[in-house]
């Protein structure tokens, strides 16, 4: 890890099950990422500002009542209006394999669904966060 990232992870929405996203949030802080956790029931415009707040480098969405469609791109949508386009969004939850696409399309780095290893998104947020930062050092 080239320095040490801070991420927010955020449940937008009204889905109250939170034990994956607190696991997510261990396993990152375990990896060596500075996490911060908004909560439950956060709105896009709470979590991009979450974002803005704590300088975050990278937001980690949790849903599971199937919003993600919904969620996840309004959340995109607030960042970049707060001129956080460059914040590397990456989610999680009950996702059809048929959505991701349309997810990644709409500016979502990363996709994962049930049985992903705690080792494959934090290796996969490192590398990415790492890439990007070598991307602006030259």
């Amino acid at each position: 890890m080239q320095r040490r990232y801070r991420v927010v992870v955020a449940k937008p929405g009204l889905d109250g099950h939170d034990r994956g996203v607190k696991i997510i949030a261990r396993a990152l802080r375990d990896a060596g990422f500075e996490v911060i956790y908004t909560g439950l029931f956060q709105t896009p415009e709470q979590v991009a500002e979450a974002v803005l707040q704590e300088d975050a480098d990278a937001c980690g969405l949790s849903v599971l009542s199937g919003a993600h469609q919904t969620l996840f791109p309004r959340v995109v949508d607030e960042l970049r209006a707060r001129g956080l386009g460059d914040v590397v969004v990456f989610g999680g939850g009950i996702i059809p394999e048929a959505d991701i696409p349309a997810l990644l399309e709409k500016g979502i780095a990363g996709v994962f669904t049930p049985g992903a290893s705690i080792e494959s998104i934090t290796g996969w947020l490192e590398e990415t966060l790492d890439a990007r930062e070598a991307a602006s050092a030259s």
